[in-house]
């Protein structure tokens, strides 16, 4: 059995990896998929497909509808000017911003979207600058963040 931060390696690697590579590989999503779950070494659960699990997070950071080039925050612009050791306190502060603004929005649904489209931003402004330790260490840090997922049954359970 794998535990959480594995769990979030594996999801997160697989958003990563289709998020550079998605034009040129068969991937499989919520509303297509048929094949089952992919292995990986440590034998994940059975209904845990990392695949599936990203294009979920990948639907959740589509969510957020933040115009990164517009939003006034000193630590976001660090980030966007390559320190990216300032994306785990730029995450934070904009979804709190996000969920204040949006009192039916939950800090950590926000949380997911927001750092899902800064990764997807950064991706594609300098995909050499990012790496997705970034992201998996910034969701494994979060105990908040952390929690509701499990108490929403896990990463396979997300938005089921």
């Amino acid at each position: 059995m794998t535990t959480f931060e594995e769990q979030t390696e594996h999801v997160v690697n697989a958003l990563y990896y289709d998020l550079l590579h998605g034009d040129e590989i068969d991937n499989r999503c919520l509303q297509t998929d048929s094949g089952g779950p992919v292995p990986f070494a440590g034998e994940p659960p059975s209904d845990f497909d990392p695949v599936i699990i990203a294009s979920r997070l990948r639907q959740i950071g589509d969510q957020c509808n933040m115009d990164f080039e517009r939003v006034s925050s000193e630590v976001l612009a660090e980030v966007l000017t390559g320190k990216m050791e300032k994306f785990g306190a730029a995450v934070d502060s904009l979804s709190r911003r996000w969920s204040d603004q949006n009192p039916e929005m939950v800090y950590e649904r926000a949380f997911l979207s927001v750092s899902v489209k800064l990764m997807m931003y950064v991706l594609k402004k300098v995909p050499s600058m990012f790496h997705p330790s970034q992201l998996i260490t910034v969701i494994n840090g979060n105990a908040q963040v952390k929690n509701y997922i499990e108490a929403s049954g896990g990463w396979e359970k997300l938005d089921d």
